[in-house]
């Protein structure tokens, strides 16, 4: 018989663990939660101070019984979930059910599960600590009221299988709202003018700056003849050169919010892939004769702050990798944001020696992906910032003024390991130019005027509406990966290229909830609420009373709604083609997992057929079929034959019309990171790639 009991979430949690603490303790896993709000009804005494009403969950009686007798048979129960609300709440469920006291010290956590971490963690056990769980329950009785109240309201008046809820509901307004600011979007003219010069044989660039030793703003294409008018011959005086040194600091550690957002730009990687594949190398990883080692800390954290053991065992890496002078000073101070918790550290690698190459043969192809993303951010941000040589040189004619600038990397410092992406921008490159004194004659080899428009704020990424989200105060990183899960399925937004548009489903769900419940979705008001349920967490409001202040002004809302919210059809969209199978018009429906065609004759005729979209170009193996888009199960898009299964051709890159000029094979236009190449299938040819 055990002495002990441990129970976390999860088998690859207990696994890790059991090893780490030896033959008295016996770790069980809960699989998640075992009690919650029933599905099926509210789930909450609104009479009696909005009391949650909690039943076993389906499929975890077993569970509970097994935890149950171990539990008898121990000396001493402890509950290890993970260490936030959601995971003091499944403690607290766990105690309930297993009759252990809360008021004992029962409740174990830890930020990382590594051997020295678990086995401190087990010296300091502490009793449950009701304000995170009163703070967890505040959020689901919240969402509960909102769902469980909106939702059948749009069921009757719109159709069934919708949902609002407070997160997702403002999450859904930010697209929306950037789909009117870019329909709404007035372009504005500006040119610029770009000049090739050289000195002596050494080309460079520079562009125009102004006149007389002021910027100017070139407008309009009179502007641009005006100052090339003033332009006289092809000679420059070199007038002034500026040289600076300028520092640049690493970016800080990864929070769940700026992992998400940096795994989107440099892994393509979704927000919902993202989370799944740290709680793997969190939980822990099989390192073959070290063992199963979590190998990163505790991946939903909005704090960037790093233990003291963890920087001193980053300088000892640095220092032998690199050199003394790449390790950094620590003199940064980290400013704490608004709306951040800072329960956890940052998340970074359980050991700075654990290099990426050291485990690559332990780790899925992603996992490796995403550990040395983790890997790199962190090492990098406790290096010596970037030195950069900056030069601007400011070239005269007549009193029109040219500029060039350069930047060279004089020390690179952090850069060696790590440099953050960027969501619209190039990544910096380094523009060397040639060696200037002041008062010297340069070339004008050729003035070229370029005309420009404005462009609209770009639809939202994943990554762009995760850092909106968080900048705003909405949500908290448990909530973004499943908030963007739950408006995709919904049928509210959809992705396009990767970037957020608005279904007519979601503008029109939008619009009756703003003429509504207008509170659901203000984002003042939601950020207010998340800092309320960060205040009961700290023990400064009782729950009940955040819940009956917003309830009191629901229920007026809630009851204007039943009465006057009136029904919305959405017509079907005509698909453009007829059913083959009874002849009656097939119509566009919006399915769980998308758009697809239906018969109109519905439920007289069943008959069904994806959507497929003709890029115009014949199937190059069986020259019968045309070529159409597709989408894997992955929700990846590859090209096919219209005649499948009979043509079994298949492409993950665009076929073109166009035959290769070299060979006349098939040309196909392949996706890279930062624009599009043209290249055949067949033969070498390759075309200048395209941003």
């Amino acid at each position: 018989m055990s002495d002990y009991l441990v129970i976390v979430e999860s088998p690859a949690k207990a696994k890790t663990i059991e090893r780490y603490l030896g033959k008295k303790y016996k770790v069980k896993a809960s699989m998640g939660h075992v009690r919650d709000l029933p599905k099926s009804q509210m789930g909450v005494d609104i009479e009696h101070n909005y009391e949650p009403k909690y039943i076993t969950i389906r499929g975890k009686g077993p569970i509970l019984k097994e935890l149950r007798t171990a539990a008898k048979k121990a000396k001493k129960v402890y509950l290890a979930a993970d260490p936030d609300r959601e995971g003091e709440a499944i403690a607290w469920h766990l105690a309930h059910s297993l009759d252990v006291d809360i008021t004992s010290n029962c409740r174990v956590i830890f930020n990382e599960i590594t051997k020295d971490a678990i086995k401190e963690s087990f010296k300091h056990p502490r009793p449950i600590n009701m304000d995170l769980v009163d703070a967890q329950q505040a959020r689901r009785v919240l969402d509960r009221l909102v769902g469980y109240n909106i939702s059948p309201l749009l069921w009757k008046k719109v159709k069934k299988g919708l949902s609002a809820g407070r997160v997702q509901s403002v999450a859904v307004r930010l697209i929306i709202d950037r789909e009117n600011e870019i329909k709404n979007f007035v372009p504005e003219e500006y040119w610029s003018i770009e000049g090739s010069f050289k000195k002596g044989k050494d080309p460079f660039q520079a562009a125009f700056y102004g006149v007389g030793g002021k910027k100017v703003k070139l407008t309009s294409e009179e502007d641009v003849k005006n100052i090339l008018g003033k332009v006289k011959g092809d000679q420059f005086i070199v007038d002034t050169v500026t040289k600076k040194e300028r520092r640049r600091n690493p970016a800080k550690p990864f929070t769940t919010s700026s992992l998400q957002q940096e795994a989107a730009r440099k892994l393509n990687f979704r927000a919902k892939k993202t989370m799944m594949l740290a709680q793997q190398l969190y939980e822990g990883i099989d390192l073959g004769k070290e063992g199963t080692v979590g190998l990163i800390t505790y991946m939903r954290t909005d704090s960037t702050r790093i233990s003291d053991l963890a920087k001193n065992e980053a300088a000892e890496y640095i220092t032998a990798s690199y050199g003394q002078e790449y390790k950094g000073t620590g003199g940064r101070k980290e400013k704490k944001a608004v709306n951040t918790q800072d329960a956890h550290e940052a998340i970074r690698p359980t050991s700075t020696m654990r290099e990426p190459n050291s485990v690559k043969a332990y780790l899925s192809r992603d996992q490796l992906r995403l550990y040395k993303l983790i890997w790199e951010r962190f090492v990098a941000s406790q290096m010596a910032p970037a030195v950069m040589d900056t030069v601007a040189v400011d070239l005269k004619n007549g009193e029109v003024i040219f500029r060039a600038t350069g930047s060279q990397i004089k020390f690179p410092g952090f850069m060696k390991v790590y440099v953050e992406g960027t969501d619209d921008q190039l990544e910096e490159k380094e523009n060397v130019l040639p060696a200037f004194s002041e008062g010297e004659h340069v070339k004008a080899e050729k003035l070229d005027p370029k005309q420009h428009f404005t462009q609209p704020p770009p639809r939202y990424t994943e990554a762009r509406l995760v850092k909106a989200l968080e900048e705003l105060g909405i949500g908290r990183p448990s909530t973004y990966a499943p908030t963007l899960d739950t408006i995709q399925k919904r049928g509210y937004v959809a992705l396009d290229n990767r970037r957020f548009v608005p279904t007519e489903l979601g503008e029109i769900v939008l619009e009756l909830i703003m003429e509504f419940f207008p509170e659901i979705l203000d984002v003042e008001f939601t950020a207010k609420m998340e800092s309320n349920l960060d205040e009961i967490e700290e023990g400064q409001l009782v729950w009940v009373k955040l819940i009956d202040d917003f309830y009191k002004g629901f229920e007026k809302n809630l009851k204007k709604a039943e009465e006057e919210m009136k029904e919305v059809e959405i017509k079907d969209e005509y698909a453009g083609e007829d059913c083959e199978k009874c002849g009656n018009p097939m119509v566009i429906k919006m399915g769980r997992y998308g758009k697809f065609m239906a018969c109109s004759n519905f439920p007289d005729c069943r008959n069904t057929k994806p959507i497929v979209k003709h890029i115009g170009v014949q199937c190059p193996k069986c020259h019968k079929g045309s070529i159409v888009e597709r989408k894997s199960k992955k929700k990846r898009i590859f090209f096919g034959c219209d005649r499948y299964p009979e043509c079994d051709f298949l492409s993950w890159d665009k076929p073109l019309e166009r035959p290769c000029p070299k060979c006349e094979g098939l040309l196909v236009e392949k996706k890279l990171k930062k624009g599009k190449q043209v290249q055949c299938s067949n033969c070498t040819y390759k075309e200048q790639p395209q941003e």
